[in-house]
């Protein structure tokens, strides 16, 4: 068991994915005897607001009860969970930054100071942790040494993420007005989330299956989530939109953690036809609830999912530019087949012995590697061991 003084320096209190990896780590982190855990809050844009109530009760004061570090105490290890990337040095023995390659890439633009990485990464010994094989290529690729980036993957946490009883998820369907298959998609509904490539699926699913439902989450607050879902429908054609309204649902709230299980536990599947991801977070809670999930392979969700439970969509990797107005910066992008992905869609409304198998093999596969216990031991490992990879 790792021991020793921790100081994580980074966002709480808000709907970014990195606060809320940040958050479900500490909420560990803080119950490990031998931790001596402190937090440091760091600043984030203004436009992001604070949210209440986005965990338990109990979790939230557990969160909040994590002391921040004592004037001029000195810790072992540092953590930092924010944007952009500091890779200074810390007075620590060791110090962990915690990033994404989401387009297997890590720009400069992404740096503190803006730097190059193959010097930003010179002016210190900071090691990298990041979530992915993919993100971690990414690294690699773009001049971080092998043995200074390592692979942490993220988690669920059991009491939120679960199946539910047959006769439960009835019942939360029928609240949710839900009727017919429904297929789930969660997100900022960014382009790298590949909702336009689920919208032009969906409307070709619902010429077989027309009692087809197509619920999408995104969040309005911080991603403009809804414009761009209405920016995708725009882009299909005048009878796959009329086709696709009455059939499609959206909320852009931001919604507590538990009520985000519920829309997983009510699903019928989840559907993620990325093309660039860091992780993708939505695709291991689905599968703890006991959904099966429909993703792009040769991506992030490689490493968590397996034939048991995924429908992986046939995909070629391609040279992409992540930012039109900086053409030097270059990372890879996936493309999805578009035919695979309806294929898939169609195969999974028709396969219910596959859905029942995945309902059974997906959160036995996830509670054996993939939750914030084993993530938070693999981080630990790092901080205080350094074990190789």
């Amino acid at each position: 068991m790792s021991t020793g003084s921790l100081l994580v320096e980074g966002w709480r209190h808000i709907p970014h994915s990195y606060a809320i990896v940040n958050q479900f780590q500490c909420l560990e982190m803080a119950g490990r005897p031998g931790l001596r855990l402190a937090h440091r809050d760091v600043p984030h844009p203004d436009i992001w607001k604070a949210e209440e109530g986005l965990f338990e009760p109990e979790m939230d004061v557990a969160i909040r009860a994590i002391p921040a570090p004592e004037p001029g105490e000195s810790f072992d290890a540092v953590l930092r969970m924010g944007f952009p990337y500091d890779y200074s040095p810390s007075p620590a023995r060791r110090t962990l930054v915690f990033g994404t390659a989401e387009w297997r890439t890590l720009s400069r633009l992404n740096i503190v100071g803006q730097e190059e990485v193959h010097v930003a990464v010179t002016r210190s010994d900071v090691l990298m942790v990041t979530p992915s094989q993919w993100s971690r290529d990414g690294y690699i690729e773009s001049g971080v040494p092998e043995d200074r980036v390592f692979c942490v993957p993220h988690g669920v946490h059991p009491s939120l993420h679960h199946p539910l009883s047959a006769e439960e998820r009835a019942e939360l369907r029928r609240r949710f007005g839900w009727d017919g298959f429904v297929f789930l998609a969660v997100g900022g509904m960014t382009a790298n989330k590949g909702l336009d490539l689920t919208l032009k699926a969906f409307a070709t699913v619902l010429e077989r299956h027309p009692d087809a439902l197509l619920f999408v989450k995104g969040l309005d607050t911080m991603y403009g989530s809804q414009d761009k879902l209405l920016a995708s429908i725009r882009g299909l054609t005048d009878q796959e939109r009329e086709r696709v309204r009455p059939r499609l649902r959206y909320t852009g709230k931001s919604l507590p953690f538990r009520l985000m299980a519920r829309l997983y536990q009510a699903a019928d599947a989840y559907v993620s036809p990325y093309r660039g991801e860091g992780f993708n977070m939505p695709v291991l809670e689905a599968v703890a609830c006991g959904l099966p999930v429909i993703c792009t392979a040769g991506g992030s969700t490689d490493d968590f999912t397996t034939p048991d439970f995924a429908l992986r969509i046939e995909s070629r990797i391609e040279p992409f530019v992540p930012y039109p107005q900086v053409p030097d910066i270059k990372g890879w992008a996936l493309r999805p087949d578009p035919d695979h992905l309806l294929a898939l869609m169609t195969q999974v409304i028709e396969r219910s012995e596959f859905r029942e198998q995945a309902r059974r093999a997906g959160p036995a596969f996830v509670a054996n590697g993939f939750t914030w216990r084993h993530a938070v031991d693999r981080l630990l490992d790092v901080a205080f061991a350094g074990e190789a990879l």
